[in-house]
């Protein structure tokens, strides 16, 4: 009786032990807190997107039920609405506010550390726990992420709660705990659509392998499991699809108005095979795709990505090899397109294969300390192998290191061939990397005390350390050449004391060493979207952010989410609105959505993000402007369903350019985060197109000062060149500044209120 009192006491112990609050922990919470939050009240619309709708989420449970982007529910945002939801709910209670938008994003992230801490916590110890939620917590896309109205930050904290709720599961038996799970990834869903399932081959894995129970009881509670993920995951698609059409908005981003349509098409096949739908088709020659752009453009807008640049998987070069404005060197570092960051920008994700995830189009973001996690894997494989029992026989820790590697592998394989997506979503690999390398770094420390100089076991460590250092010098180069140096010799410096003194305080701090100087570069990265209060569209780490703000571009609100508003233009069509139901319509919701944010009023995104969703017909669109709903239409340029434009063209009244256009070309850039001038027209060339296609108006020859004029042959290939290079220049402030109307030059406004009189 007494060993049975004895033995509860020391459980009792033990338990309050496990929940005595970490004061290391406590201090990583707050520095996630700190780069996730600090000075997301200047973060202006962020994603203006996203920002719009959640307005429009506000005005009423309608809007809020399907995520509709505009007040008058005409379409949706080309996702489920689930992490919008909670957006919503925040600027409900605080405000349509910078800040308010991005919070939920600020606590998921935040959560997720205190999962990553919490999952590792029981199996490996404080110290790689700690490592792990540090990790974590410094990973560059993960905080770049967190500070932006996106849904990825959502979608991580959902995976690893269900991830928490599994090994809930097999530690008691219940099986509540494993429907809970399984619902969760349903819900994960319904956040961002197939990529939440992209985890479940790990989770079907590890329970087999951790379950302690007979086989028939593991197929049977997977099954209903399965059931669940079912339940949860078509529930609201399904009562979406069944409802009729009139009665809610189109299905933003899909061609047949379903949301399952949308799952499985623009969301699921689509971004393994090429983009051919949605956001108007493949995204030119960063996408490595092969499919055809079929309804326009890729880059959004309608245009393409300038042609002649050059995709060789490190940067993009106009012909001839002559640096991209942003990229410092111009040599072999991080690429630059789209917003400002340290990696390959909107529209460069690399070279396909199976090294993609190392380039510096991406890597830059996640894969700082991919080679010391997959270095502790293989040592975590062997140290925490039982040697009382048969190799196939796997411990609880090898059980765990599965369970991370069969998240990793899946995701890294899908992203490494993967022909449409943004480097951000680089984010679904930050939660495997970050743990097997805390694991990884108790595994190999230990291998190496324990092992002989002669034993390959002993060399894990140091080699860890060094092929790290060695991905990291890569990736500074571009920016900072001497850091290049610095990280090598500190890293082999590093490891060879280690190697001479194993043993003692010297080892520790030799130990230290090293970790410092493999976290330096990353923990660096990581600050630069704080320092830059960068939260944006298309959201990115690194030094050339800080080049960006100093360049006088928008830090906070930046990328093509920055929301611009042309104050005539609004002026001239809320004076003359009347009883119409909408403000005004216009092709796409990039157009629309500054607008939506300032007044809260309807404009119509005609087709959706791009402008090539078929969400409404000609028939329809002439109805409107019968019944007297839609009195303006506002042409920006950008691409839209060609029958109703050239409808328009033909039949509605231009309105004079002087009564919403100022005489100086300029509008007024307006929304959440203030206003300043910005130019109506860019001048990214003269060859009679802006970037995007727009027409700018006269064609001019282009031949410089003291040149012969040439044939029209050679005077087609210098005028290509000249676009070229003057595209690539300005690239990134295209791609970040919003000019008033949409990207790229004025547009021309339609009185279409006399077509029916």
């Amino acid at each position: 009786m007494a060993t049975n009192n004895q033995s509860i006491e020391n459980t009792q112990t033990h338990d309050q032990r496990q929940f005595r609050f970490d004061w290391i922990l406590g201090a990583i919470l707050l520095l996630a807190l700190f780069l996730y939050g600090w000075a997301t009240w200047k973060a202006g619309s962020a994603n203006a997107f996203y920002t719009a709708a959640i307005k429009s989420m506000t005005e009423s449970f309608h809007n809020f039920w399907y995520g509709s982007f505009d007040p008058a529910g005409y379409i949706t945002v080309d996702k489920p609405p689930v992490a919008l939801w909670f957006m919503a709910i925040s600027a409900k209670i605080f405000g349509l506010h910078g800040w308010s938008i991005v919070l939920p994003s600020v606590l998921f992230g935040v959560g997720s550390v205190y999962l990553m801490y919490r999952l590792v916590q029981p199996y490996f110890g404080k110290n790689a726990t700690r490592l792990s939620a540090l990790a974590l917590t410094l990973t560059p896309i993960v905080v770049a992420d967190s500070r932006t109205n996106n849904m990825d930050a959502t979608l991580v904290f959902f995976l690893m709660l269900a991830l928490y709720f599994l090994e809930k599961s097999i530690d008691s038996r219940k099986i509540w705990s494993l429907l809970i799970s399984f619902a969760l990834i349903g819900i994960a869903f319904n956040v961002k659509m197939l990529q939440a399932f992209m985890i479940l081959p790990a989770m079907y894995l590890f329970y087999w392998l951790a379950a302690n129970e007979t086989w028939k009881k593991k197929i049977t509670k997977l099954t209903l499991a399965t059931v669940t993920l079912m339940v949860f995951t078509l529930a609201y698609p399904i009562s979406v699809d069944m409802t009729p059409a009139s009665s809610r908005p189109y299905v933003g981003g899909s061609e047949t108005n379903s949301l399952l349509e949308l799952a499985f098409g623009y969301n699921g096949s689509e971004r393994l095979l090429g983009q051919t739908t949605g956001t108007g088709g493949t995204f030119g020659a960063g996408m490595n795709s092969k499919t055809t752009n079929k309804k326009g453009g890729g880059m959004p807008g309608g245009g393409t990505a300038p042609t002649g640049m050059k995709q060789n998987g490190k940067n993009q070069t106009p012909p001839g090899g002559k640096q991209m404005k942003g990229q410092p060197n111009g040599k072999g570092g991080p690429g630059k397109m789209g917003n400002g960051g340290g990696g390959g920008g909107a529209f460069n994700i690399g070279t396909a294969g199976p090294f993609r995830l190392f380039q510096s189009a991406l890597g830059p973001e996640v894969s700082w300390l991919l080679p010391f996690a997959i270095f502790g894997l293989i040592g975590g494989l062997v140290y925490f192998r039982d040697r009382r029992k048969s190799w196939f026989n796997l411990s609880k820790q090898q059980k765990q290191l599965i369970l991370w590697t069969s998240w990793l592998i899946p995701v890294y394989g899908f992203f490494s061939i993967a022909s449409f997506f943004h480097p951000y979503y680089m984010i679904m690999l930050a939660p495997p990397i970050s743990a097997l390398f805390g694991t990884g770094v108790t595994a190999l420390v230990s291998l190496f005390r324990n092992s002989v100089k002669t034993s390959w076991k002993f060399y894990l460590l140091p080699g860890a350390i060094v092929a790290t250092a060695a991905l990291q010098s890569w990736y500074v180069y571009s920016y900072y050449p001497w850091l290049t140096w610095l990280i090598l010799v500190a890293a082999i410096g590093f490891s060879i004391g280690m190697a001479i003194l194993p043993q003692g305080r010297a080892f520790q701090t030799l130990l230290v060493g090293g970790l410092l100087s493999i976290m330096a570069a990353p923990t660096w990265w990581s600050l630069t979207p704080t320092i830059a209060a960068e939260s944006a569209m298309i959201p990115t780490a690194g030094p050339s952010l800080l080049t960006s703000s100093s360049n006088g571009m928008p830090g906070g609100g930046g990328g093509m989410g920055n929301s611009s508003v042309n104050t005539k233009l609004l002026n001239y069509v809320e004076k003359h609105q009347g009883n119409a139901k909408y403000l005004f319509a216009t092709s796409d919701s990039t157009t629309a959505a500054p607008y939506i944010i300032k007044t809260g009023k309807a404009v119509m995104a005609m087709g959706g993000f791009n402008g090539t969703d078929s969400a409404i017909t000609l028939t329809q669109f002439k109805q409107l402007v019968k019944n007297g709903d839609l009195k303006y239409f506002y042409y920006s340029g950008r691409s839209g369903n060609t029958k109703i434009i050239n409808w328009i063209k033909k039949h509605g009244t231009k309105v004079k350019t002087s009564l919403y256009q100022s005489a100086n070309g300029t509008g007024t850039q307006s929304g959440m985060g203030g206003s300043t001038k910005t130019p109506a027209k860019p001048t990214s060339s003269n060859s009679g197109k802006t970037l995007n296609g727009a027409p700018t108006g006269k064609k001019r020859p282009n031949r410089q000062p003291g040149m012969k004029p040439s044939t029209k042959k050679n005077s087609q290939a210098t005028a290509k060149q000249t676009t070229n290079r003057t595209a690539a220049k300005s690239t990134h402030r295209q791609a970040t500044m919003q000019t008033p109307g949409g990207m790229g030059g004025s547009g021309v406004l339609y009185d279409l209120s006399s077509i029916y009189k």
